[in-house]
This record gives structure tokens, sequence and C-alpha cells, in this order.
């Protein structure tokens, strides 16, 4: 091997934020899954997992909302900022230094996650530290950058601070051993964080990305609309946060509504022409579904009637839209980043169809009667799924992170 070769390598990897945030992200679609995956084994199986020091849905729940997307939303952000406003790059020292409090963070959090929780809580805090100097990085560019309309980043910004929040609230549980902490981190991190967080992003790109591919194509991108759907979002976690579920009602519902016309006004049905399009369109679908799931079980609830749903229409969320819409901007953004034509191939439309097909699984798996198929947990299955799809994924992609771009540009 040449000798300059590694120092090439790492001078390329480190050219550019996406490059090292979405290899990390990359890295924990496979090992968070894979840690998921040992634990179903536990439970469906003769397997002996190995015991958690925190309670799976809790651990799991983590891991997903904090541990994951994370690193794809900065890698995102932390490209498009500058781009949006105008604004000057996010400097090199800076997102290096967040990525490598964030990856430091992954060995500690999954030892403490078998070993202690006072170790696993260490790690939480190395991850919160990485992320507030991200978040720190972002909020110069923001604050420095001269365009005069700033609403989609006003809106990003709050929502990076509700990460933080949360993952200082579970820090907290993990001391205290505090079930309410723990429950209150999974509603931040979901209704706080990630929902509105991606409902913003698609928002202010699905419609651009369409207009420009798709011929005499209208934008429609109503930012009133937006401002309830989030409000919806924020009410919801203020809801489930008290224990109100009877009004849930009150979110879910325009959640419902509102995403739902919007999928059919960006053009759910004519984004199929583009492929690359298509999934960014189907993986937006997964919100009004989810939330018709939602719906559906407050209706039930209100009316007491049996309508077993369990943790469908949150699995609809997580997998569907939340995995969905990361990896399909993923996908366009280390295809354009890296000097590829932005087209989308049989082999990652296969894997992308994989991801639906997980989620639809996991749905079906808290039905009754639909537990099982061919004698395998659904539950079991839909994470093999899952795991057989975005290995390849990150395996193909992961390694654009390393090499440079294909058109000899810069970053």
């Amino acid at each position: 091997m040449n000798p300059a070769e590694p120092y090439r390598r790492r001078e390329v990897f480190v050219a550019a934020p996406h490059r090292m945030m979405m290899f990390g992200g990359a890295l924990q679609l496979v090992l968070t899954l894979l840690l998921w995956g040992v634990e179903l084994l536990g439970r469906y199986t003769a397997f002996n997992a190995p015991a958690w020091q925190v309670p799976g849905l809790w651990g799991h729940g983590f891991f997903m909302l904090y541990a994951l997307f994370t690193f794809f939303i900065f890698g995102f952000l932390m490209t498009t900022y500058p781009r949006w406003m105008g604004g000057g790059e996010v400097p090199r020292p800076d997102y290096v230094r967040s990525f490598l409090w964030m990856l430091a963070a992954l060995p500690v959090l999954y030892l403490g996650l078998f070993l202690d929780r006072l170790l696993m809580a260490v790690g939480v805090a190395m991850l919160l530290t990485g992320w507030l100097l991200g978040l720190r990085a972002l909020w110069r560019v923001y604050r420095e950058a001269p365009a005069a309309d700033k609403r989609y980043e006003t809106l990003l910004n709050l929502y990076l601070g509700m990460a933080a929040l949360g993952m200082l609230v579970y820090g907290v549980g993990l001391v205290l051993h505090n079930a309410m902490a723990y429950a209150l981190a999974m509603q931040i991190g979901l209704w706080g964080f990630l929902v509105p967080l991606l409902l913003t992003v698609a928002h202010r790109m699905l419609p651009f990305f369409s207009d420009c591919v798709l011929e005499s194509y209208r934008r429609v991108q109503p930012f009133p609309l937006l401002q309830l759907l989030v409000a919806a979002a924020f009410l919801r976690l203020l809801l489930s946060a008290l224990g109100a579920e009877a009004w849930l009602l009150l979110a879910d519902l325009p959640l419902l509504l509102g995403s739902a016309w919007l999928s059919l006004r960006w053009g759910l049905v004519r984004s199929f022409a583009v492929p690359l399009l298509a999934v960014l369109h189907i993986a937006f679908l997964w919100l009004p579904i989810g939330m018709a799931l939602f719906v559906l079980q407050d209706l039930a609830r209100l009316l007491s009637l049996s309508i077993p749903l369990g943790q469908a229409p949150l699995h609809a969320l997580g997998i569907g839209f939340v995995t969905g819409m990361t990896i399909a901007m993923a996908t366009r953004v280390t295809l354009g980043h890296s000097g590829r034509e932005l087209r989308l191939d049989v082999f990652t439309a296969w894997l992308f169809a994989g991801v639906n097909l997980a989620a639809l699984l996991r749905i079906l798996a808290e039905l009754p009667g639909l537990g099982l198929v061919a004698g395998l947990s659904t539950n079991l299955l839909a994470a093999g799924v899952w795991l057989l799809c975005l290995l390849p994924w990150a395996a193909r992609y992961g390694v654009i992170y390393w090499t440079p771009r294909v058109d000899g540009r810069a970053g």
C-alpha cells in the first residue's frame, strides 16, 4: 500500500460534514438493529440474550431516537444550512469535533447498556456534548448568514434544542432509574424532534425536488399549515407527557389531515415518473398512514371499542416515515455530493422496497393472529428484513464517504 494512502483517505473523509456524519449514521443503522435483533432473538427463540440495564423498550427507543438518525440529521443540515441561507460553510474543526464526540459515545453507550446504567449515562453525556457542539456550529451559520427569510431554520433550531433536552432527560432517567424520565425522553424524541424535523425538511425540500424534475409542476408550500402541524406535534408531546390520552385526537387528527393533503398536493402519483423522487414521496406518505392508525386508536379509546393496534402506529412512523425519509434524503445527498448522477438504481430501489416491507411486517406483528409468519415472530422477521436491506445500503454508500468525488471536485 502507498504510505500516503491512509492519509489521503482520511483527508477525503473529513473534507465535508456529510461524509463523516452520514458514515456514522450508516454504521448505526447496522449496529442499532443488530442490538435489537439480539434482544428479539432472546424473546422469541431459545437464544439466551445478554440482559440490559434498562427496560428493552426504553433502551431500544433511545438508540433509535437519539443515537442513529442524529448523525444523518447533522450530515444533512451542516450541508444545507449554508446553501439555504447563503452563509459560510461549517468550519472543519467544528464538525470534526462534533462527530468525534458522538462517535466516541457509542461504545460507552453499548457497554453501559449491558454493564451499568451510570456508564450508559456517561455515554449519553458524551453524545449530548457532541450534539451541542454541532448545534453551536449550525447556530453560528444561522446567526451570521445574510438571508432575510430564516423561518425554516428557526424551526429546525427549535427541534435540535428539543433533542438536546430529550438526551438530558434520558440521562437523568438513567441516573435515577426513573420510568417517568425514560418515557418523557421517548415522547420528546419522537414528537418534539424527529417528526416535526422531518416534516419541516419535507415541506422545504419535496416541492423543490419535484419542481426540478416534473414538468408544469406547481409548488405548494403553505407555511401556516406547517406551523399548524408542528404545533399539533408539540401538543401531542404535551398531552402524552401529561397522560391525557383522551385528548390525543386533538393533535392526531390535524396531523393526519394536513400531512395527507400535503402528500396529494405535492404530487405523490406524479413522482413515480422519477424513482429517486418517488422514494421521498412514498416515505412521506407513511406520516399520514401512521397518523391514521393513531386516530383509529384514539377513536377506539374514546368509544370504548376493542381495536388492538398496540405499537403499530408508532412503527409506521418510526420505520416507514422516519427511516424511509432519512435514507431517501441521505441517498440523494450522497449521490449529489459525490459527483454521481441523481438516479436511483435498481439495487437501491429494492432496498427501499425492503424498508417499506419491514414497516408493514412490524405493523402486522401488533395485530391479533398475525404475530407469527411460518412459525417465525413477525416482529423478529421485520428486524431481519431491516438488516437485510440496510446492511447492503450502509456497505454501498458507506464506502462513498471515504472516496473522492467522481467528478474531481473538492468536498
